[in-house]
């Protein structure tokens, strides 16, 4: 019999690469070998594959089989390739034109009575299928809709193997019960988005995404629970106006927003830290097409993402808890599976350490390289895996062990000694990655009736950070950079070089030493973003003045 071909997706990260699957049933002793560098989920395939088939009620060739994954020096992992290999097999022994399976890319896991089951990585599989040239990708039923986010790319979705086969045999589409056209989803969630930021200016509320298939009928008949991931009307979310009492913790949260800077807040435990990083997200803007498809693919193949909402539009908000370890933060695993971590799964939002000097010190280092370079490198003996991880970083910490130091008729009972020996735990590399440093302060009865007058929603206080981040764009138009943030430093000093009047405060904290390099290059950063915020074309000496109060937290 001729050798059978199709393809299937090997995922290293969040980076697909197509892999072709050869099967050949020909003479000889009787079995099943595959070959192709393959772990132990792939080499337990063969019996998953021939239950499915036999429960199925197909016959399992009484012959020598032999299954190839090319390219055999790329590492294959996970059950993704169970549906190619039994259609590769199938196609080998007669059961379906080998034709046929030829240009689809086959991605799934089987159960042994022939069931297609939901798998991680749907949709980075199905990006990197569409830019090898695909054009029809097949995916378990429960995956359609993350699937079909993918434009120009027919997503037909199976929830059994003899379902399959039925299709391959007539090459009718419209046997199967679901078929999702791939063009009306991306449609659907383009249109999400931006009901997602109107909604969000209004009411704060996270749209669902809707996939409407070609037949009629939708992607996912399962119910949608109610709640923020679900379908339902969600209680109100966090907003800014809740934090009375703190003008400069609100207006350092919108000089972060505006400019995507990083945030270090120091009080006494109950002054609102927690609040406000919690309501930072509330004021970033959406994602755009671009980043959501990027950040729903890290959650994808974290197998993360809320049920129902294939596509994240919102930025996402990471706060692991202090005890978390250095793989759970930067990502890692064993037997060469690597998961993205913490870093990536806040990719594009906020990653918020709350009580940060309780993090191991290994911990809290291990977030140098991501915050400049913007990506996490996981080496292995097998190789190296390389997760996106641009993330804005919040931290929150007491004063010292006890959190009374400075409080008023709480005296502090920790030593000296005990409370530098707390603030050290937040090296000084890492608080020079961080932009903006604000000190959060309990508010007495009074201050918080007066700032009630004063307090703005979130939405009020988006709004100008949408218009500041335009004013940025627009400056940045032509560069890899999004954000005033993410300005390379030869370009802060060539291309948005500021007067001589502007740079003397920054030249004077050079003199005396409380500036450093690289610190230089975030104030004017932040100074950039604090004209954007006032609609000024360039920073001038007050905007420098108050970047570097910022930068040292200086009230």
């Amino acid at each position: 019999m001729p050798v059978a071909r199709t393809h299937c997706v090997g995922l290293v990260g969040v980076t697909g690469r197509l892999v072709e699957v050869e099967a050949d049933v020909g003479p000889g002793i009787a079995g099943t070998h595959f070959i192709g560098l393959l772990d132990t989920a792939i080499s337990e395939a063969r019996g998953r594959v021939r239950s499915a088939l036999i429960n199925s009620r197909f016959a399992w060739p009484d012959a020598r089989v032999t299954v190839s994954l090319f390219p055999a020096t790329l590492p294959k992992r996970g059950s993704i390739f169970d549906l190619a290999i039994a259609i590769a097999v199938l196609g080998a022994a007669g059961a379906v034109p080998a034709q046929r399976i030829a240009a689809p890319t086959f991605l799934g896991e089987l159960g042994l009575d022939g069931r297609v089951r939901p798998i991680r990585g749907v949709l980075p599989a199905a990006l990197a299928a569409a830019e090898a040239g695909v054009r029809t990708v097949v995916v378990p039923a429960l995956n359609a809709a993350e699937a079909a986010l993918v434009p120009d790319l027919t997503v037909v979705p199976v929830a059994t193997l003899a379902e399959l086969v039925g299709w391959l045999r007539s090459g009718d589409l419209h046997r199967l019960p679901v078929v999702a056209d791939a063009a009306s989803l991306s449609q659907d969630a383009g249109q999400a988005q931006h009901d997602d930021h109107t909604e969000h200016a209004e009411r704060g509320e996270h749209p669902e995404h809707t996939g409407h298939c070609r037949n009629g009928r939708r992607a996912e008949d399962a119910p949608r629970p109610f709640g923020p991931y679900g379908g339902g009307r969600a209680a109100p979310g966090p907003d800014l106006c809740d934090v009375a009492g703190q003008p400069m913790g609100r207006k350092a949260l919108e000089v972060c927003a505006a400019g995507g800077h990083n945030l270090w807040m120091l009080g006494p435990p109950g002054s609102g830290k927690t609040m406000l990083a919690e309501r930072l997200p509330t004021l970033l803007p959406p994602l755009d097409q671009e980043s959501a498809l990027e950040v729903s693919a890290i959650h994808s193949v974290a197998g993360t993402l809320p049920p129902g909402r294939p596509l994240l539009t919102r930025p996402p908000f990471m706060a692991p808890h202090h005890s978390a370890t250095m793989a759970a933060v930067v990502g890692g695993g064993s037997g060469g599976l690597v998961r993205p971590g913490t870093v990536s799964l806040a990719h594009r939002g906020v990653l918020f350490l709350d009580e940060a000097p309780e993090f191991a010190t290994t911990v809290l280092d291990s977030l140098r390289q991501p915050l400049e370079s913007g990506t996490v490198t996981i080496a292995r003996a097998v190789g190296a895996v390389t997760f996106p991880a641009r993330f804005m970083l919040v931290l929150a910490a007491n004063p010292c062990p006890c959190g009374l130091q400075g409080t008023v008729g709480h005296p502090c009972k920790c030593t000296p000694a005990g409370r530098r020996r707390y603030l050290d735990r937040l090296s000084g590399p890492l608080l020079d990655r961080v932009d903006v440093k604000v000190k959060i302060g309990r508010a007495t009865r009074a201050e918080l009736l007066a700032d009630r007058h004063f307090v703005e929603t979130s939405a009020t206080v988006a709004e100008r950070v949408r218009l500041a981040r335009e004013r940025a764009a627009r400056r940045l138009a032509g560069t890899p950079w999004r954000t005033n943030a993410e300005v390379s430093s030869s370009a802060l000093h060539r291309d948005f070089r500021l007067s001589d009047a502007a740079m003397a405060p920054l030249h004077r904290g050079l003199d005396v030493g409380t500036l450093s390099a690289r610190g230089l290059d975030r104030v004017l950063r932040i100074s950039w973003t604090i004209a954007d915020l006032t609609c000024k074309d360039r920073p001038g000496q007050a905007e420098t003045s108050a970047a570097l109060a910022l930068w040292l937290g200086v009230d």
